[in-house]
Order: structure tokens, then C-alpha cells, then sequence
């Protein structure tokens, strides 16, 4: 489950655009059951080619995937690559001194909070 530097290096750059950002945030809350590329469209205000754009970036990353369901491509947050890249920035963290990374513990809480995790 180890995540290369490149890899690593390659999803935080597709994460560095706010369209994308945006829309991998969006995925991310929605779950594993996805959103369409309409749907995330008229939820983020882009434009479609713009959309098709990011969405190809975060794939390309890892960041996403996608899956056809009639007329329409579903996409949805790849919550794996999500936590290889959080364990990546995460691994050397602090040195073991609680008062740094202790507060990310309790974000990770609150955000699981309600088995939303």
C-alpha cells in the first residue's frame, strides 16, 4: 500500500488546481457511489470541457474513477490512493512528538464521526 515519491508527487500536483480540488472534494463526500460528470458540473459551476479536463488529470493521478452506467460516466473518489497519499505526507511525521500530528488524529475523528469513514 506504499505510494512511490512520483506517485505521491503526481497526485498532490492534480490536487493543486482549485477546479480539481474542487471536484475531488465533492467526490470525496459523495461516497463510493460516485457522481456523474453532469452532476458534478452543475454542483462546482464548470464547464464541461474544463470538467473533462480536470477529471482526465485526477484520473491520471489515481485520484478518481470512473464507470459507465448507461449514457452517463460516474465517477467516483479513490479512497485507497487517497490514504496512500495522506500515509506518504503523514509517514515520517514529527518524529513521534504527539503535540504536532496529535491534532490530525482528532481531525480524522471527527471527520469519521458518525461511520462516515
Amino acid at each position: 500500500m506504499d505510494i512511490a515519491q512520483p506517485a505521491a508527487i503526481a497526485a498532490l500536483s492534480a490536487l493543486a488546481h482549485p477546479g480539481r480540488l474542487d471536484a475531488f472534494r465533492l467526490l470525496v463526500r459523495a461516497g463510493t457511489p460516485g457522481v456523474s460528470a453532469g452532476d458534478i458540473a452543475r454542483q462546482t459551476g464548470a464547464l464541461p470541457n474544463t470538467l473533462s479536463a480536470n477529471l482526465n488529470i485526477l484520473s491520471a493521478a489515481g485520484l478518481v474513477r470512473a464507470r459507465r452506467e448507461g449514457r452517463s460516466i460516474i465517477y467516483a473518489a479513490n479512497y485507497e490512493r487517497m490514504r496512500e497519499v495522506i500515509a506518504f505526507l503523514m509517514e515520517d511525521c514529527c518524529s513521534g512528538s504527539a503535540e504536532i500530528c496529535g491534532p490530525l488524529v482528532e481531525i480524522a475523528e471527527r471527520a469519521c464521526a458518525g461511520g462516515r469513514c
